[in-house]
């Protein structure tokens, strides 16, 4: 069976399932793990590299307003590759190709592959598509064992946090960009929680919400974790210092003495795929470290000073 991948998370998830053998094509942005890399790259961003985050903003507020397409689709290579399965999804135009792009190159395909549309927006939903590919790729016994796998790492955390007193729990808001605010939408509350947390913002399942300075110093989070979307620790830290230095922060700061961590958010929290219970791992550590010891495995969240 040959496989194409058009988002990272469902890269991550088909090696998770010892599958990598047979990609023969990946977004542009699929990175792990990094064998990956050499394989055909399938889509582009039109998005201009090294912009600010507030320039990103603009340009892509402007082109979902406009209806425009952010990511471009190598059809000719696609039809190139002839693929047996395709896995893409319909979660996020801002995060990857659209669906509807995919749908419209099917038609110039001369075989016909399977689909997988991937839309996951909890937890529970990530570990059903475990399922839904790996019996795309008839390999369902293999999806079975993977999922008890992940679901018994998430089943320890949450087990151990019910053992924290409601007082014990900080406020914790997750910002998945800082200039301007983003709440961390679908699984982040649910993260939160599950790490003994109370989330401050966003609803489980829903997209992340654009947030005023105001609606965060009102909430007073003791606890900030940063995992901005598609950015690693080396592209967040600069936006994260000018963040801690505001002066909307400092009078947070004032009155919640709140601590900041900061997360690779394109590895850990922007995809919904296996590593999101890395995430909730990581988090649990930085929010409980006497309660929850990191796995060897994983790095640690980084503790700003501010």
């Amino acid at each position: 069976m040959r496989i194409v991948s058009l988002l990272p998370s469902a890269t991550e998830l088909v090696c998770g399932l010892g599958l990598q053998d047979r990609l023969v094509g990946v977004s542009h942005e699929c990175d792990y793990p990094s064998t990956v890399e050499c394989l055909p790259k399938l889509t582009r961003s039109r998005i201009p590299s090294g912009l600010a985050s507030s320039d990103i903003d603009i340009i892509v507020s402007e082109q979902l307003e406009n209806n425009q397409i952010l990511y471009d689709l190598d059809i000719p290579l696609l039809v190139e590759l002839a693929p047996d399965l395709v896995v893409t999804q319909a979660l996020c135009n801002v995060c990857a190709v659209s669906g509807n792009e995919v749908v419209r190159a099917f038609d110039q395909l001369s075989e016909n592959p399977v689909l997988v549309n991937l839309e996951p927006t909890s937890l529970g939903e990530v570990l059903d598509s475990v399922i839904e590919v790996s019996q795309a790729a008839d390999c369902a016994d293999h999806g079975e064992s993977y999922v008890k796998e992940l679901r018994n790492r998430i089943k320890s955390v949450g087990d151990k946090s019910n053992k924290i007193s409601n007082q014990a729990r900080p406020r914790v808001a997750l910002l998945d960009w800082v200039d301007p605010l983003f709440d961390g939408g679908h699984w982040s509350p649910e993260i939160i929680t599950l790490a003994g947390g109370k989330p401050c913002f966003g609803v489980q399942g829903e997209p992340s919400q654009r947030r005023g300075w105001s609606e965060l110093i009102d909430a007073g989070p003791e606890v900030i974790l940063v995992a901005l979307c598609g950015f690693d620790i080396e592209r967040s830290i600069h936006d994260v210092r000018r963040f801690v230095s505001s002066q909307e922060f400092l009078r947070l700061k004032k009155n919640a003495d709140t601590r900041v961590y900061l997360f690779d958010g394109n590895a850990y929290f922007s995809r919904p795929g296996p590593r999101l219970v890395d995430a909730l791992e990581i988090t649990a550590n930085a929010l409980h470290p006497d309660v929850h010891a990191l796995p060897a495995s994983v790095m640690p969240a980084l503790k700003i000073e501010t």
